[in-house]
């Protein structure tokens, strides 16, 4: 039987609390130089050593090694390695223990010397790629990021966003953030190794962001939604099993394009996908498109051809529709239906952003006063951007387009997104004060997605705390899943906001929802988006104890 020697000065981390002597005999024996524990504690010997596979024995010592496998971790992913455990065929079950601390590879016993080396010659890692500033304080320059980009051929880049990263900040404090953000650093670059053998780079951009950029003819796209899978499985942080999910742009470079604007077409994907009341991954589209949209959007709105169409929100107790929300909808001539994100992305693009928001607001506005008498009795919502906020005199300008239309303030609930309060949280309470003073009624709307919630929920005056769709669908997930959400409704109701769950496209959501004391909900199990005629026929149904399957 041939023996696999493995590269001259590879190196192997071994720690067993029992069989160190044997283990390392037959590592040496085929070729591998053996590191362990020192004096410094096995995290700093791990940093030390050379090695990029770790060995853990866990026999005999199953909580001693578990402890010793989430040590080193964060090291493990900062040299893109590899951890193979040993376990006793009466200790598998602990596998998944172990899988979640990091470990990559394993090995149950008996076992012989010969078999011990081939398990580490499968574990070995042998692709070229680099993770770069793994830990929390040490985050990736964006000019690091370009240069790596220009140095290589054919380009992909992959940022990701963690959703739901400061409800584990606050939950289990900053130290289990950090513990997060190293572990979905260890699991990018596990799946990035694992599919791309090419070169490539994973690192920590800012807060619990990540970029990955490979080099060479890869699907990017199919390496987005591996990332984004792996990413969905729940975190063992501080003892606990954490879900959080992510939002994922993507882009490939085109001929001649330079890094920054290749990092930029990404960074603009990933902000289509939190945008976005859907799709979590969002592919760079092509900058020609883009162009056009914008080009083509001041005509547009001269030409009235944006309109609004009206999402359903219906009080969970009685199954009756009691509001609906203003979204903006395009129909582009060329490229066809355009939601209210790309239709953002683009006014931006064209300094039209502030222009695009006073004609969705006055076209809601208008054409809500106009519904039919069967639609009198309900609410409407309508979203304010960052822009909006910022805007100096804002609120007396919104008021009275409010008055100009004749809708009711008394009808009317103003929404903000999150990412739209952190530039200045003052101007905007002071802002949803005045409205609210004024008979308008305030939600945050997309809650957990952000980065400061619950400084949200303590500064800003609210009626209502809007549950982000992915929140609300992971009530369905596992029982940890159901204490988070069950977590951010308790503390809602205390706070006495009314809570709306978006995105509710199942029975089962709904139940559980219901269970837990959420009051309201949108989403397709309801309706999508409707015209005001769909939804007039709706609501007449509605009034006679049914919701029928309606589209526009």
């Amino acid at each position: 039987m041939n023996v696999y020697r493995p590269p001259a000065r590879e190196t192997l981390f071994l720690l067993s609390f029992s069989r160190a002597d044997e283990l390392s005999a037959a590592a040496v024996a085929a070729g591998w130089r053996v590191d362990g524990e020192g004096g410094q504690g096995i995290t700093r010997s791990f940093a030390d050593s050379a090695a990029t596979l770790a060995v853990v024995d866990t026999r005999g010592a199953s909580e001693e090694a578990l402890a010793a496998a989430t040590a080193i971790g964060g090291v493990l992913a900062a040299k893109r390695g590899a951890l193979l455990v040993l376990v006793s065929h009466e200790d598998v079950r602990t596998l998944g223990a172990f899988h979640a601390a990091g470990a990559t590879h394993f090995l149950a016993s008996p076992f012989s010397d010969a078999e011990f080396v081939e398990a580490l010659r499968f574990a070995q890692p042998r692709t070229q790629s680099r993770v770069l500033a793994a830990a929390p304080d040490e985050p990736l320059d964006w000019a690091t990021a370009r240069d790596w980009i220009e140095r290589h051929e054919q380009p992909s880049v992959i940022i990701i966003a963690l959703s739901r990263f400061d409800l584990v900040n606050s939950g289990y404090g900053r130290d289990a953030g950090d513990a997060l953000i190293t572990a979905a650093v260890r699991r990018i670059a596990g799946e990035a190794g694992a599919r791309h053998d090419e070169s490539h780079v994973v690192a920590r951009l800012k807060g619990p962001e990540f970029l990955i950029a490979v080099a060479g003819d890869v699907d990017a796209e199919a390496l987005a939604r591996a990332l984004s899978a792996t990413l969905e499985r729940p975190f063992a942080i501080d003892g606990a099993l954490v879900a959080v999910g992510a939002r994922v742009g993507v882009a490939t470079a085109r001929a001649g394009e330079s890094g920054d604007a290749l990092l930029r077409r990404a960074n603009d994907a990933l902000d289509d996908a939190r945008a976005s009341d859907g799709a979590t991954i969002r592919i760079a589209g092509d900058a020609a498109n883009a162009d056009a949209l914008s080009v083509d959007l001041r005509r547009a709105i001269e030409a009235r051809e944006i309109g609004v169409l009206f999402q359903p929100q219906v009080a969970i107790a009685t199954g009756r529709i009691t509001g609906v929300e203003a979204l903006a909808r395009w129909e582009h001539p060329t490229f066809g239906p355009v939601g209210a994100d790309q239709l953002f992305a683009a006014a931006d693009r064209a300094d039209l952003g502030l222009a695009l928001s006073d004609h969705i607001q006055r076209l809601a506005l208008q054409t809500a006063a106009a519904w039919p008498e069967s639609l009198s009795a309900l609410r409407l919502s309508i979203n304010l951007t960052a822009a909006d906020i910022a805007r100096p005199g804002f609120a007396d300008l919104f008021l009275d387009r409010v008055d100009a239309s004749r809708f009711a303030r008394s009808r009317l609930t103003v929404e903000i997104i999150e990412s739209g309060l952190i530039d200045d949280l003052g101007a905007a309470a002071h802002l949803l004060a005045v409205l609210r003073h004024a008979g308008c009624r305030v939600a945050i709307d997309d809650f957990g997605t952000g980065y400061s919630s619950l400084a949200y929920l303590k500064a800003l005056p609210l009626d209502y705390l809007k549950i982000d769709k992915k929140l609300a669908q992971d009530i369905a997930g596992t029982p940890r899943d159901r204490v988070v959400v069950r977590g951010v409704i308790e503390m809602a109701r205390s706070l006495g906001l009314t809570v709306i769950a978006e995105g509710v496209e199942t029975d089962e959501q709904l139940d559980l929802l219901a269970k837990e004391g959420c009051q309201y909900y949108q989403g397709f199990l309801c309706a999508e988006p409707l015209t005001v005629a769909a939804l007039a026929t709706m609501v007449a149904a509605n009034e006679h104890g049914r919701i029928p399957a309606i589209r526009s």
